[in-house]
């Protein structure tokens, strides 16, 4: 489809709007905006939508008036349907999909959504393979502070308790997803690039393929435009040099000096002042007096899923989720655990429960899981989360719990989440910390534990 040949104003005005795949943390917070618009008096909107399973975004959703089905079939579709927005996580010979192609119903994946929401906004696009989350959660709390009034589309809950924020003003802020070059769509007016990284192979094809995405991606920035990142990263070379013959100016964060000393995060690990300094470098281009924004960087806690505190357990442990699903992450995570431990004088164990994400990322990267997985004091390893793939035969969690083994002992490998949370009721104490790691279902841990009588 050529978006240049759609009114955005007729697709927002769409009065009756299936989601297939609603309860994506980034679907979700479409939905909510098309809700949020009708419940404020911008007319009478009717949102449905389906997804594979019931989960704390879609029943927030039913919570809204939403009708959310748990199968996804033909009949779902109705004739009256004017917009139908899909996750690109499914085929196109998805029965609901298919059916709203056959009848004529405007169909667009949720990063072409994007990109019309953003058309004509002051965009602001978090990317990078590592900390856009986070980043993008900071921007917007300080942008809310400063009274600048953005609207917010994030992948995670804010302290709010919310993925969307809807603002009145000329600011978009969202976070950019480079998966299958979505954030192409979007229109940047200031783009952050935190980071790049070997992610996402089952679509790319190497490290260099990604750069080229985000090269891409920078150079969609107008003349008149900024970038924000480390200048000194050697795989942003090529981004920035796509921004530079655009004319764009390249802010480096890593530049910032005297405001970085008196930043006082309350979210620990080295990335996330790597996260806090590209927000800092937003708020100075969006000219945020540097008192808002540390005052709003100092009190941010973290969003849904970022080292999220969920309780303790009757034994005295320490319970935390996250999300990290890539090496670089966990080690940060694992890095931000030990940080996190020694603050809070924690003698115990560092405990990290982790399902692996994707067979593809999984085998291609089961050294590198297996090199930072072993820096924990103990690990346990749930099976890999399928998501959108089939089975592999060629990986699985025995194959890299051995590659664990071989660098720390303290490995057990386990059947299913009933496994996971009933040894780590039985295996913890005061003074340990656990961390429920990865993207997959193994968030529904944490509760658990922390509600436990055992």
């Amino acid at each position: 489809m050529d978006l240049k040949e759609i009114n955005p104003s007729t697709l927002l005005g769409a009065r009756k709007v299936y989601f297939i795949g609603i309860g994506g943390i980034g679907m979700s917070a479409v939905a909510r905006m098309f809700t949020l618009r009708s419940l404020g008096g911008g007319g009478l909107v009717q949102i449905s939508g389906s997804d594979r399973s019931k989960s704390l975004v879609t029943e927030e959703l039913e919570k809204l008036g939403i009708k959310v089905f748990y199968e996804q079939k033909a009949e779902n579709i109705a004739n009256d349907i004017d917009l139908v927005i899909y996750t690109i996580a499914i085929t196109e010979d998805n029965p609901e999909l298919r059916k709203a192609r056959e009848l004529g119903i405007r169909c667009l994946t949720y990063p072409e959504m994007l990109g019309v929401i953003s058309d004509g906004k002051y965009t602001v696009a978090v990317a990078g393979t590592h900390g856009k989350t986070t980043t993008t959660a900071m921007i917007a709390e300080m942008m809310i502070e400063a009274g600048l009034d953005p609207t917010v589309v994030v992948g995670s809950l804010l302290g709010s308790g919310t993925n969307f924020i809807a603002g009145q003003s000329q600011y978009l802020v969202v976070e950019a997803c480079e998966y299958r070059r979505s954030f192409l769509n979007l229109h940047p007016t200031l783009a952050v690039i935190t980071n790049i990284d070997n992610d996402h192979l089952d679509y790319y094809k190497d490290l260099a393929d990604i750069q080229s995405a985000f090269a891409e991606f920078a150079g969609r920035l107008p003349s008149d435009g900024y970038l924000v990142c480390d200048v000194n990263d050697p795989l942003l070379a090529s981004a920035i040099e796509s921004a530079k013959k655009k004319g764009v100016q390249i802010i480096d964060y890593s530049q910032l000096g005297g405001l970085t000393s008196k930043l006082d995060l309350q979210v620990p690990g080295k990335h996330n002042l790597e996260n806090a300094k590209g927000a800092l470098a937003v708020g100075e281009v969006l000219g945020i007096s540097p008192s808002t924004m540390l005052g709003a960087l100092n009190k941010f806690n973290g969003t849904w899923r970022r080292f999220e505190f969920k309780g303790k357990t009757k034994g005295g442990a320490w319970v935390y989720d996250d999300y990290a699903h890539h090496p670089t992450e966990v080690s940060a995570t694992i890095q931000a655990g030990r940080e996190f431990m020694k603050k809070k004088g924690l003698g115990g164990k560092l405990i990290i429960a982790f399902q692996p994400h994707l067979y593809s990322r999984t085998k291609l990267l089961k050294e590198d899981f297996a090199r930072v997985l072993a820096q924990a004091d103990e690990i346990i390893l749930a099976p890999i989360y399928a998501a959108r793939e089939a089975i592999d035969p060629e990986i699985n969690s025995e194959i890299l719990g051995n590659l664990i083994k071989g660098k720390n002992d303290k490995i057990k490998v386990v059947n299913n989440l009933e496994e996971v949370k009933n040894y780590l009721i039985e295996n913890n104490k005061n003074g340990d910390l656990i961390i429920t790691m990865g993207a997959g279902d193994i968030s529904t841990i944490g509760a658990q534990l922390v509600e436990a009588k055992a």
